[in-house]
């Protein structure tokens, strides 16, 4: 069977897109996804993502790690989809989708999309880093020398030995200026760094702001992908109205064979 594919990316985090509206993608094929996803082997890309059916928004996004597996919202993939919506006619100027951890709304102007993220209530705080989740679960430390610190070997090392099986993205962040940081993230099921991380910048913002780190409620994150900002709005310790916004722009697209 020949799969027609779209490849995207937002800031360096790439992703394979699949029109799956007719169902045709075989469910939970862990195998095939993993193939798709391999720099070698396959497409190459840090997710796929199956843009589906709703019955009460405009679509559905359904995203896969690069390993295979389901897994929690992808921040970059979901401004990805909007920018792939948009390409097949689904949306034009606003979206509203269908997402793991519920629903989303976004804007799209040319090859840019500002994607509302999930609240934030809960933050952790403790001694040198901070944990929370922004659809997908997030470390957040403070590093020196960032630009040459080992992400991979960092991040490894607290992804499996410090979260357990589940694991959690590793985020090691560095300011750069007011209100603005430098951010290199591990990310799991990639299990390596990865160029930019939504989730990741989201969760950056919020742990800064939260630490006193940062002041406004606009924050510039630079990622080796590329530029980010995230902006909100925090009430008693609860962050709303949370918007990530950058570039999101299709590769290529092509057939491949899946059998």
């Amino acid at each position: 069977m020949h799969l027609d594919f779209y490849k995207y990316q937002g800031t360096g985090n790439d992703f394979v897109m699949i029109d799956n509206r007719h169902r045709e993608f075989p469910k939970n094929d862990t195998k095939l996804v993993a193939r798709l996803c391999d720099r070698k082997f396959g497409i190459g890309a840090d997710g796929l993502i199956l843009l589906e059916n709703d019955a009460d928004a405009d679509f559905r996004m359904v995203y896969y790690n690069a390993d295979g597996n389901e897994s929690s919202m992808c921040g970059n993939g979901g401004r990805c989809i909007v920018a792939f919506a948009r390409f097949l006619g689904i949306v034009e100027e606003k979206a509203r989708f269908l997402a793991v951890d519920g629903i989303h709304h976004a804007t799209v102007q040319e090859d840019r999309v500002c994607l509302q993220m999930t609240d934030v209530d809960r933050i952790e705080i403790f001694d040198n880093y901070v944990f929370l989740n922004t659809g997908s679960p997030h470390h957040v430390q403070e590093i020196k020398d960032i630009d040459h610190f080992d992400v991979k070997a960092g991040g490894e090392k607290l992804r499996y030995g410090k979260y357990g099986r589940n694991g959690s993205n590793i985020n090691f962040v560095s300011p750069v200026k007011d209100n603005e940081f430098k951010v290199r993230t591990y990310e799991r099921g990639v299990e390596d760094e990865t160029l930019s991380c939504g989730t990741g910048v989201t969760a950056v913002a919020i742990a800064m702001h939260r630490t006193g780190k940062a002041t406004g409620n606009l924050i510039m994150l630079d990622t080796p992908g590329g530029k980010l900002r995230v902006s909100f709005e925090e009430k008693n310790g609860k962050y709303e109205k949370v918007f990530l916004e950058g570039p999101a722009t299709r590769v290529f697209q092509g057939k491949i064979n899946v059998l």
